[in-house]
């Protein structure tokens, strides 16, 4: 069993402070943005997870003025990360602004603490069939939303960038494009006795993954579904794109999949920029990220 440095796990830890405190800051900067009458904030009655779940979508500018109401648009499903919520996204970054020339239909899901993954110990906690079997034909029913594949984009930021990825590499039919920031990408291959004094840490990848030697780690492990992928199954993944802080502590992880994914020969694109694991860096890389996306949709 390979052993996790030292280094990556007190970073890891250091995760949850960085997320609480940036978003209290950058929240406050987008009050404009967090009540725009494009967020709608809606409830799907999941029976996977036995409960209501929350989601929050963000519609592009002529949605609703459209008066013959034929127009369609493509979806991008944009993850948080952990300790976050589903009105992360659009409340700590400029994402209405930024979105506002592009024609996306944007979903923001409800993912917890959950990994993006269906829990190996909790019954409900099933929030990877969630998405692919009850949101995504959710939001391809409510609203005008095209359901190809060339029109359907995934990504998130930290453990929402091993979700989006994750989704890229299980279910290339459903996605053309796929998108880290700052993915926590390794997180299936993390020992649980190294966050055993952190208990939300702890208690995510248990409830997630189970013990090291669980069917579901493998199942799971970003690196080990890569590796798995002949080459002719490579050529059906979608493009994935990543990006990381070079003062990230999660930098080394996402050098080693850019690594793999080079190996495998696998179309992506990855950029190492000055920054760290916080909402600044988010907040210019969706950017980005919304421009290469309108050059993958139809």
């Amino acid at each position: 069993m390979k052993i996790v440095k030292q280094n990556f796990i007190v970073g890891l830890i250091s995760l949850i402070l960085f997320v609480s405190l940036s978003s209290s800051v950058l929240g406050q900067k987008s009050e404009a943005s967090k009540n725009s009458k494009r967020l709608l904030n809606l409830k799907l009655n999941s029976s996977l997870m036995g409960r209501e779940m929350p989601y929050r979508v963000l519609t592009p500018i002529g949605y609703d003025t459209d008066t013959n109401k034929t127009k369609s648009y493509p979806v991008i499903y944009l993850l948080h990360g952990l300790t976050g919520k589903n009105t992360d996204w659009s409340n700590n970054t400029e994402l209405v602004e930024h979105s506002s020339k592009y024609g996306f239909i944007i979903v923001m899901p409800e993912g917890n603490n959950g990994w993006y993954t269906d829990s190996q110990e909790v019954q409900n906690h099933k929030y990877e069939s969630y998405i692919v079997k009850e949101l995504i034909p959710e939001i391809e029913n409510k609203f005008r939303a095209k359901k190809d594949r060339q029109s359907r984009i995934i990504a998130g930021l930290s453990m929402g960038g091993f979700g989006a990825l994750k989704f890229g590499v299980k279910y290339p039919e459903k996605f053309i494009l796929a998108g880290s920031f700052s993915g926590a990408l390794g997180a299936a291959q993390i020992p649980l006795f190294v966050v055993k004094n952190n208990k939300v840490i702890h208690d995510s990848l248990k409830s997630a993954f189970g013990g090291m030697d669980s069917e579901n780690r493998k199942a799971n492990d970003l690196y080990k579904l890569v590796e798995g992928k002949s080459s002719e199954q490579t050529k059906d993944l979608p493009f994935i794109y990543m990006d990381c802080g070079n003062q990230d502590f999660l930098i080394g992880d996402n050098r080693k999949f850019a690594e793999l994914l080079f190996k495998k020969k696998i179309p992506h694109e990855v950029r190492f920029l000055p920054g760290v694991h916080n909402w600044k860096f988010w907040d210019k890389q969706i950017v980005e990220f919304l421009e290469l996306s309108s050059k993958f949709t139809k």
